[in-house]
């Protein structure tokens, strides 16, 4: 009995680890990677502050209600950051003929800066800039459309992602006194998916704000010390944040940005930005090793060859989902002790 017990556990577990590994596998072609991240995001936030919520509401009802409470103060807290965000994008661009002017000054000055071979494939002016951008549009019409379907398709997952990870929270750490061995399998697994991905995410954050914070330092007080004065400064910052969600990439994608602009403006605008980022890329990679080191025991080596491999097998959604599902390979290898 006992045998055949411990084969239906062994059977379990088996199930266990397919099933996760086909859902995990079916985010990509479904398209559900950014209800995915949102879910998550949400249940481990409302998890980080519920112990902090529950120091003043006792009981399991004052529990539940609390965290309801909690979500919608969440959900109201992003569509205000939006809104927020839009309004402090757009404040570079507020005055449309200031940003004619300097768009126009920047084109001036990269036909001034950079080589033939390169400034040949740029505008002259404004003018043509406007006029390439109108011809790429009638002629990509249909791209276009693609991307408003697709934009929607992610706000609308996102939305029902945040959504399922509010109610999900709302489950009672306990309450389950099943004892069906699939139900605890199945049960193990995303506990161990959800510890990864707390990690990965969170320790990105902590590396983007570190970065975006130098970032944001060298464009409001390096530059200015040296009488230069970096134009879209703030949508600039804002760019660094969010790419550097992306560990590695996002912060080369920034570091491009920053050093074409600073090109833009003058040769020796570029040189210290140069330098700077090669500075802050260093900083980056300890930050990165401290970090994932400690929370995920991943060089950031590893990071990059499965951001690779994702990438290869399912574009740019598996840049975004490697460093995740590498942690947690990483764990459930741990946790059977074959790593």
């Amino acid at each position: 009995m006992e045998i055949r017990n411990l084969t239906k556990r062994q059977l379990c577990e088996a199930a266990s680890y397919l099933l996760v590994f086909i859902a995990l596998l079916m985010i990509f072609p479904l398209r559900l990677l950014p209800c995915f991240l949102a879910g998550f995001i949400v249940y481990e936030t409302i998890l980080a502050l519920t112990p902090w919520i529950e120091r003043l509401v006792k009981g399991p009802l004052a529990r539940w209600i609390t965290i309801f409470f909690l979500t919608v103060v969440v959900l109201l807290a992003l569509a205000g950051g939006i809104t927020k965000l839009i309004g402090f994008l757009l404040h570079d661009f507020h005055s449309p003929a200031a940003f004619h002017a300097a768009a126009s000054k920047l084109l001036e000055d990269a036909q001034d800066t950079l080589s033939p071979v390169v400034t040949r494939y740029l505008p002259a002016d404004i003018d043509e800039l406007q006029h390439q951008v109108m011809a790429w549009l009638r002629e990509h019409l249909v791209v276009v459309q693609t991307l408003g379907r697709t934009a929607a398709h992610t706000f609308a997952t996102m939305l029902i992602g945040m959504l399922l990870g509010a109610i999900i929270s709302l489950r009672i750490s306990g309450s389950d006194t099943s004892n069906a061995p699939l139900t605890q399998a199945m049960l193990k697994r995303l506990t161990l998916l959800a510890a990864s991905f707390h990690d990965v995410v969170f320790a990105q954050i902590k590396v983007s704000l570190v970065n975006t914070l130098l970032t944001c330092g060298f464009l409001f007080g390096v530059l200015p010390l040296f009488g230069l004065h970096f134009p879209f400064a703030k949508t600039v910052i804002v760019l660094t944040f969010i790419a550097g969600m992306l560990p590695v990439i996002g912060n080369l994608i920034s570091n491009t940005v920053i050093v074409l602009i600073g090109l833009s403006i003058s040769l020796q605008a570029a040189l210290i930005a140069l330098i700077f980022l090669i500075l802050v890329h260093k900083l980056e990679y300890f930050i990165n090793a401290r970090i994932f080191g400690t929370r995920i025991n991943a060089k950031t080596w590893e990071i990059l060859l499965a951001m690779l491999v994702f990438e290869s097998a399912f574009g740019l959604a598996g840049v975004v989902a490697a460093p995740v599902f590498y942690a947690y390979l990483k764990s459930e290898l741990r946790h059977a002790r074959l790593i």
